[in-house]
């Protein structure tokens, strides 16, 4: 059986996300997806946790389904913590971290233990007075079968590979358990494409999720596998052994969509392509640039764009239907007209990433629009334009060639030649 998996997201008490979240729709929205499995999120969140063994019941070993549905939708038991700690020479370590837990119970006997190093109900992402390391060690000791993973890793304040984080490798980052990590999530800035160019990650498997703060962003990104039966440890194998295990392909946004592509600052609306210059202090404020993803990837990078590891999972760029439609109309992706359209095609044709993926331009066309055809066409086959993002300004993306190329070079971003 092939699943799409969604390993990475949150709930309601999660900061910054929205308080519409529950369970069930989740599994709501996962069926309009085509979203097969999707993690829990904010297992450590003690209200969180309550629901969560309130409304799933175990369908498969280590998997969990909505009480009395038969929808198909899966559960794994997951979250995201992010661990400090003070490293002795006068500078705070931060990393976001990924936990999957194989049953309701490891979970809970985690919680007890790192309840210890921070309070868990202050955020469903709370915040650990500990070590990278220890994290490891407590998520083993409560179940040799857990599995941990670094949240976006490149992104700059809690990503472990970070441009404040101040680690170049997984062995700095988690010193004598960095054996115990067998996967990063690449986050939303960049691809695998930039992660090939860095040799010490050929033996990680790269993941993909949508770290969703509400519903309509889940399967933004997420991962393709292949499965004998399903499970927690098939999963999880398939994660570890790539090709060889049925890891069939990651979906990934464009990564210059994302929020921390390039450098530069939000409030001076100035950004650049580190990989074209070497600019780091904001000509406009005069204050260091926030040091992106292509930045880091640049420094660490011991290999040209384009090399293909021999063991290397595919992956396929898609954009979110919504943001489409909402591209198409002129609307914002939360409009209530792109929400009726959105419901349209998914009625007339079935699951959000079945159509990105495979429908034909007549059925979508048939279906929609001809513009909006058209726009899942380029993206398919990546006839697209974008102004990447920076500092938390996600970038902008033209999918039908509106903009002029000044335009989508530049659009409202200055250039580094305004300030010349």
């Amino acid at each position: 059986m092939e699943i799409v998996a969604d390993l990475h997201v949150h709930s309601r008490f999660a900061m910054a996300c929205s308080k519409s979240i529950t369970i069930k729709g989740m599994e709501e929205n996962a069926l309009k997806k085509g979203i097969s499995v999707l993690s829990t999120g904010d297992f450590t969140h003690p209200m969180w946790m309550d629901e969560i063994g309130s409304t799933l019941e175990e369908a498969e070993p280590g998997m969990y389904k909505v009480r009395g549905s038969d929808s198909g939708v899966r559960f794994v038991i997951g979250t995201e913590v992010c661990t400090v700690y003070d490293d002795g020479k006068g500078r705070q370590r931060r990393i976001h971290n990924c936990i999957l837990m194989p049953s309701i119970e490891s979970a809970k006997a985690f919680n007890a233990e790192i309840s210890k190093k921070g309070d868990l109900a202050s955020d469903g992402r709370p915040v650990l007075n500990m070590r990278a390391s220890e994290l490891v060690e407590e998520a083993f000791r409560a179940s040799g079968d857990a599995f941990v993973f670094p949240a976006h890793a490149w992104t700059p304040w809690f990503g472990v590979f970070g441009s404040m984080s101040g680690f170049d490798s997984m062995k700095d980052a988690y010193e004598d358990q960095e054996k115990r990590i067998r996967a990063l999530e690449t986050g939303l800035s960049s691809d695998p494409k930039m992660n090939w160019m860095v040799s010490s990650l050929d033996k990680y498997s790269l993941v993909s999720n949508s770290d969703f703060h509400s519903l309509q962003k889940m399967g933004r990104e997420a991962n393709v596998l292949k499965l004998n039966r399903l499970s927690y440890s098939g999963i999880i194998n398939a994660i570890i052994g790539r090709r060889d295990s049925g890891f069939s392909k990651t979906i990934e946004f464009y990564p210059e969509e994302g929020k921390y592509h390039f450098d530069g600052h939000r409030n001076c609306k100035f950004s650049v392509d580190p990989a074209k210059s070497n600019v780091t202090v904001c000509p406009v404020c005069g204050k260091r640039l926030v040091l992106g993803v292509v930045h880091r990837v640049k420094e660490l990078a011991d290999r040209d764009e384009g090399y293909v590891p021999g063991n290397a999972v595919p992956y396929v760029n898609l954009v979110p239907l919504a943001e489409i439609i909402a591209y198409v109309m002129k609307k914002t992706a939360f409009s209530p007209v792109v929400a009726r359209e959105y419901g349209n095609i998914v009625g007339k044709l079935g699951p959000e990433i079945g159509i990105l993926m495979s429908a034909s331009y007549e059925s979508i066309e048939d279906a929609s629009s001809k513009e909006i055809a058209d726009a899942i066409m380029n993206v398919r086959e990546n006839r697209v334009n974008i102004k990447a993002g920076y500092d938390g300004v996600y970038g902008e993306i033209d999918l039908l060639g509106r903009e002029k190329p000044e335009e989508r070079k530049y659009g409202k971003q200055k250039g580094l030649g305004d300030f010349g």
